[in-house]
Order: C-alpha cells, then sequence, then structure tokens
C-alpha cells in the first residue's frame, strides 16, 4: 500500500518515515508500517498525533522486534500472525484506546464466532461453474468494480468507491479478481501484495446480492491462493467483520487460523465494527 491523499477518504501517508492510514472516518490511527529504525519516541510521535487530531483509537501491524516499544507506552496485543515477514518473523496487531468508550464491547458476537471456530471443518473443491468467467480486473474494469462496491458497502475503510483510488492501487501491488457471467461482473476480491515481506492481506470480497449463495468468495480465494503462491508470497492472511460469519467461514473453510479480534476497529457497512484476523501459510 502506497500513499493515497485524494479524496474525502482516511488519508494513507508518512509518519516519520511510518506508513499510516488514519482519519474521521474509522477515527483512529492505523499504522500499517512501522518504521525500521523507529524508537519509543517514535511512537510517542504518533500517539502525540492520534491526540492532537482527536481519534479515539490507535492500531497498529508491526513485527514482534518491535513489540516492547509500543507495550512500554501503553498498548496492548490484540492479534498475533506467525511468520508474517518473509516466513520468519511474527507480527503483532496492537492497539491502544485513546478514548475508553470505544474499548466498551459487548461480546455476543465473539462467542457466536468462537463457537463458529469450535465446530468448523474444512472444506475444499469449490468449482466456478458452466456460464461463469473468473479472471484478473483490469483498469478498463473499473467504473465496473466501482458499481459493485457502491452496491455492496454502505462504508469501507479504504475508498474503494473511488475510480481513481482504484487505479492507484492496481499500480501499487494491489491484484483484483473478478467473476462474471454473460458479461455482468458479479463478485470482486482482490490481494494486496507486499513482496518485500512476502505476505498478501486476501481482501475487498464483495458480492451483489443477486449472485449470493453460489460459493463465489470460496471460488476467489481458492484462485488468488495459487496466484499468490506461484509469486512467492508465504503467508496470506485477511481481516474479516466479526459480524460476517459467513466471510469467516469461508476463510475457516479453506484452512485459515484465527489469529485474534480487533475490538471495534474499523468503519465497514455502515458503522464501526471489530474484526478478525485470520491468517495461512502457503
Amino acid at each position: 500500500m502506497n500513499e493515497w491523499k485524494g479524496g474525502p477518504m482516511d488519508k494513507i501517508e508518512k509518519f516519520e518515515n511510518t506508513l499510516i492510514h488514519h482519519g474521521e472516518f474509522s477515527n483512529r490511527l492505523y499504522i500499517l508500517k512501522f518504521s525500521e529504525s523507529g524508537k519509543s519516541k517514535h511512537v510517542r510521535d504518533l500517539l502525540n498525533f492520534a491526540v492532537e487530531q482527536q481519534y479515539t483509537k490507535v492500531v497498529g501491524k508491526i513485527p514482534k522486534t518491535k513489540l516492547s516499544l509500543f507495550l512500554r507506552n501503553g498498548f496492548k496485543m490484540e492479534a498475533t500472525v506467525p511468520k508474517f515477514y518473509n516466513g520468519k518473523i511474527t507480527c503483532c496487531f496492537v492497539s491502544k484506546f485513546i478514548d475508553i468508550q470505544r474499548a466498551v464491547f459487548e461480546p455476543t458476537s465473539l462467542k457466536t464466532f468462537k463457537n463458529v471456530l469450535a465446530n468448523y471443518e474444512q472444506k475444499t473443491g469449490e468449482q466456478i461453474k458452466s456460464g461463469f468467467e473468473l479472471r484478473p480486473l483490469l483498469t478498463n474494469d473499473v467504473d465496473l468494480m466501482t458499481n459493485v462496491f457502491n452496491r455492496v458497502f454502505e462504508t469501507y475503510p479504504f475508498p474503494i468507491h473511488d475510480a481513481d483510488y482504484i487505479r492507484h492501487t492496481m499500480e501499487n501491488d494491489v491484484c483484483y479478481y473478478g467473476i462474471f457471467e454473460t458479461g455482468k461482473l458479479l463478485a470482486i476480491s482482490s490481494a494486496e501484495v507486499d513482496r518485500h515481506s512476502e505476505n498478501a492481506e486476501m481482501t475487498d470480497f464483495a458480492v451483489l446480492p443477486e449472485a449470493r449463495g453460489k460459493g463465489l468468495s470460496k471460488i476467489l480465494l481458492a484462485y488468488m491462493e495459487n496466484q499468490m503462491h506461484d509469486a512467492g508470497i508465504k503467508t496470506l492472511y485477511t481481516i474479516a467483520r466479526l459480524e460476517s460469519l459467513a466471510m469467516n467461514k469461508t476463510f475457516l473453510g479453506a484452512g485459515y487460523s484465527y489469529a485474534g479480534t480487533l475490538i471495534n476497529n474499523t468503519n465497514i457497512s455502515g458503522g464501526i465494527e471489530s474484526m478478525n484476523v485470520l491468517y495461512k501459510f502457503v
């Protein structure tokens, strides 16, 4: 993910050599890539910036080698993904609630998910049916893509409703895939590839309401996994809505492991929601 400052959505930009995603939309500061040279002062600078902007949460995706810096500054760990960086170093998702009210969490949804987690079996073998076409999406598909995203997501943490943003990400290691029927785009997903760290986020799953129940997300996920394996990616992960049991089941069924839950983390589908982190090695 590279810098993005266009449009009304939250910005993606550098702060003292750390890539951050921040703004009023999700009312948070999200550390996407912490500076390799970052020290405790850098963590404090990030916190001070978040306080100045009146954000209510800071969340970070950091290597375990930097964990002690954040723990000393009041962060707690919400999720961990082993072998995240180059198949070796663990990734820690850490957070600090600046406004304690944002940390208030009703646990029913998490209990429901954990019941699913305890009883869900891996399922494979979804095949694309006759009459459907699965292929990578290109710049000339962008208008079709934004139409689908607008129908599926009332809100989203990144500006996927913006055609310019989609084009920007296509030029910066985000690979999009789609399933068509008679020329109509029915379903989308993407892989946000970090080639330097050899991992990829499996994200942006959007299926039109009239096309649901056909296993299209599972087909897209399996296809993307093969593409990432062929590209030399070692670790796949996703950040899925806790409330979306169907999406969680798609990943669990494909052999992903649960890493933890990011509480009241992301503005998606009309409000701030908690998100599950899941991962898989390929």
